[in-house]
């Protein structure tokens, strides 16, 4: 350690450098002692560089002089190698926060959902059975987006903010197609979920997981990242375009909010893939799907510009099935042609079989409904149907798709 050279710099803790004395100014007592030999190998080694330098310079002459009195190249010291470039660690995106931060900008955001369901138990009883879930906040003034599963069939629906508070909780819309839901509560001032974009997302970016696991530890967080885009699923026969995620998904989950490491909501979550030693695959409904489903349901309480061919269907799996229907082979055949709908218009019947849309063959319900979802109302579609044991094609200009309530209603 250096020495201090006076008070002031004591105080203010500043080392400093002794200032070096040449050693001819030194006492010749701590003066180094050098051997005579030493210096003629010194006074040598001076005669040398001399000659050395003045042979470099009288060669640079003659160079000259045999190039015509081309102008010589100056002389560069050779640079040592550069030292292979180190990577900066990489930039966060803009904007991006750590999970922490995230949960601390959106908790408020999410809820706990508890329902009421009447079921009928073993002994033809009426019995009440309780339910929970998740949501997330979409207004300031009380609408919550969730999935159409936790409040199906409810008599009484109820949600608990993160500060404890509780309201009952109104019936907006559903739509069992997407599975989401949109219910209000009698509130002001609430903290509404920053809506994202699901179709900037790529796989690999962080995802983080807010709800309600098991009905009653709401407010869990739970992170991991997008593991697939777009990825089919069908639940409940009904077949879903998704995001994959790692992050931990449990019951009670369903409806809460999937947020990225910008505090927006890219997804509800809706599902996790269950069996024996399963683990890490958790689905969400894309924010994009589910804002423009949760702005019709507000607007019109149901999803409007949907086509439909007005029927109902059976799907035929197995040769008994087929012999008590007699039907000639297994698929998807009309069970209900509903008075008035495009179907009747387009002359289809009870016991046609379906068996392409458009070209795309179809061998069941779910794979009907979904190609049917490809098209909007009043656009017309092809089909190729089995009847009387011949194949023909119809077309058919789809109507509107009207929920049962919604018409009720009207």
């Amino acid at each position: 350690m250096y020495p201090y050279q006076d008070e002031d710099k004591i105080r203010e803790g500043t080392p400093t450098v002794p200032e070096a004395v040449p050693v001819w100014e030194q006492p010749a007592a701590h003066r180094p002692k050098r051997s005579r030999r030493a210096l003629k190998t010194a006074a040598l080694l001076c005669a040398c560089l001399m000659v050395s330098g003045a042979a470099g310079l009288g060669g640079g002459f003659l160079a000259l002089s045999l190039w015509g009195g081309a102008e010589a190249p100056a002389a560069q010291a050779e640079a040592p190698a550069a030292a292979p470039a180190v990577s900066a660690p990489a930039q966060s995106a803009a904007g991006a926060m750590t999970v922490s931060q995230v949960v601390n900008a959106v908790s408020d955001s999410v809820v706990a959902i508890n329902t009421e369901v009447q079921t009928t138990n073993f002994f033809m009883q009426q019995v009440t059975g309780q339910a929970a879930g998740s949501g997330v906040i979409i207004s300031q003034d009380g609408y919550l987006l969730t999935n159409n599963h936790v409040i199906e069939n409810a008599t009484k629906v109820s949600v608990t903010l993160k500060n404890g508070e509780s309201y009952d909780a109104a019936l907006v819309g559903t739509d069992p197609e997407t599975d989401l839901a949109v219910i209000k509560i009698d509130a002001g001032g609430l903290q509404a979920a920053v809506i994202g974009s699901s179709s900037a997302l790529q796989v690999g970016d962080e995802t983080i997981a807010i709800g309600n696991p098991l009905g009653e530890l709401g407010g869990t967080v739970t992170n991991g990242i997008v593991s697939a885009l777009n990825r089919e699923v069908t639940i409940d026969d009904r077949s879903m375009n998704l995001l994959q995620t790692n992050a931990a998904i449990n019951p009670g989950n369903s409806g809460g909010g999937l947020f990225n490491d910008r505090g927006e909501l890219i997804g509800i979550v809706v599902a996790k893939s269950s069996g024996v030693g399963v683990e890490g695959l958790g689905f969400a409904i894309p924010i994009d799907t589910a804002k423009a489903v949760a702005d019709d349901l507000i607007a019109s309480g149901y999803v409007t510009g949907r086509g439909e061919l007005g029927v109902s269907v059976i799907d035929i799996n197995d040769s008994r099935t087929a012999f008590y229907y007699r039907v000639p082979q297994n698929g998807v055949y009309l069970a209900g042609v509903s008075s008035g709908s495009a179907a009747e218009r387009a002359g289809l019947k009870i016991g046609d079989g379906i068996l392409a849309v458009d070209g795309a063959e179809v061998s069941s319900a779910a794979e009907l409904s979904s190609q049917i979802a490809r098209h909007k109302a009043g656009e017309t579609i092809e089909l190729t149907i089995l009847r009387d044991g011949g194949e023909q094609t119809v077309s058919v200009t789809l109507q509107e798709k009207v929920p049962e309530s919604v018409r009720k209603a009207a």
